[in-house]
């Protein structure tokens, strides 16, 4: 499947704007505001590419009348021919791509430059804003490509056949830190692929090899910390003509939720528990947080107390 492109043209193709930046949430429409690709739309990751009244984790899927509703108010119709970037090296772009996938459109692509690099280019450029007459679309939602928590767990349980793929670093993956979820860990059984691989230069590197975590005919769900930067991973392995695809959209920051779920860890970077008193000390403290060193600084410390009661 193609999915990323080089191209200019802004007579073909329809173009969308999703440069966004993580903790300064205003700074992509403010770019836009200040040029942006002739006739391009601008879509916020949080406002319109997210359902953030959702408890569906960081950053939760729209719902399908959210997703309707933003393809009609864009003007967008099934034929069109769409080209989607962000600042270049992004997930933000791979976000709205796989959300056009799964509304039904067959002929969207993420562009394999950002927006400087296509200014530099060439690319016709502007600050005034495109005005489109509303649509009539009428989404054909594709959930072949959609996993959710229960689709998850029957792949856990064996119901379900598909390779587990988390897009976090490895240090996240393994446990060993977690800077923004409470519980440190990851999906049991997830094999990783560590997103930024896919970046090079700024850009996508469609050249990535993906053998040693799975085979193109190999069902694969993939996932992040809240169904962002699993986005790019996702379009990669359609590039490359992975056939079975999915995207658990609530990610990991979804997967805690739920207090019967299982988290793995690394064993050898963190503390063993031989007993049930010090597994439940081990439990309790990667729940609140606890990872890596601190983790075993406050174990030791904890359990050192225990000691002392008996």
């Amino acid at each position: 499947m193609k999915v990323f492109i080089e191209t200019l043209d802004t007579e073909n193709y329809r173009w969308i704007d999703t440069r966004y930046e993580l903790g300064k949430p205003e700074s992509g429409k403010h770019l836009y505001d200040q040029e942006h690709i002739k006739g391009a739309i601008y879509w916020d990751l949080e406002k319109d590419l997210s359902d953030m009244a959702s408890p569906e984790g960081r950053h939760p899927m729209p719902s399908h009348r959210q997703l309707e509703e933003l393809v009609r108010a864009s003007g967008l119709s099934a034929d069109d021919n769409v080209v989607i970037y962000d600042q270049g090296g992004a997930p933000y772009a791979a976000r709205a791509w796989w959300l056009l996938k799964y509304c039904g459109f067959e002929n969207v692509y993420i562009s394999k430059s950002g927006f400087r690099e296509l200014k530099e280019k060439g690319a016709d450029v502007t600050e005034q804003v495109p005005q489109f007459k509303p649509s009539e679309f009428v989404p054909d939602f594709n959930s072949s490509i959609y996993a959710d928590r229960q689709y998850v767990k029957n792949i856990i349980k064996g119901e379900e056949l598909g390779i587990l793929l988390d897009a976090r670093s490895p240090e996240r993956y393994a446990g060993i830190e977690e800077p923004i979820d409470p519980v440190a860990g990851r999906i049991p059984g997830a094999h990783n692929f560590d997103w930024s691989q896919l970046v090079k230069g700024g850009k996508f590197d469609t050249e990535t090899d993906f053998s040693a975590v799975a085979q193109a005919h190999e069902p694969v769900v993939v996932y992040c910390g809240s169904g962002v930067t699993a986005a790019p991973l996702y379009a990669m392995l359609a590039e490359k003509d992975h056939d079975s695809i999915r995207l658990y959209t609530g990610g990991y920051s979804d997967w805690i939720t739920d207090a019967e779920n299982e988290v793995e860890i690394d064993r050898g970077k963190h503390p063993e528990a031989s007993d049930d008193d010090t597994r439940a000390i081990l439990a309790k403290l990667i729940e609140e947080g606890y990872s890596g060193e601190m983790l075993m600084k406050k174990y030791e410390y904890e359990k050192s107390l225990l000691q002392d009661k008996q």
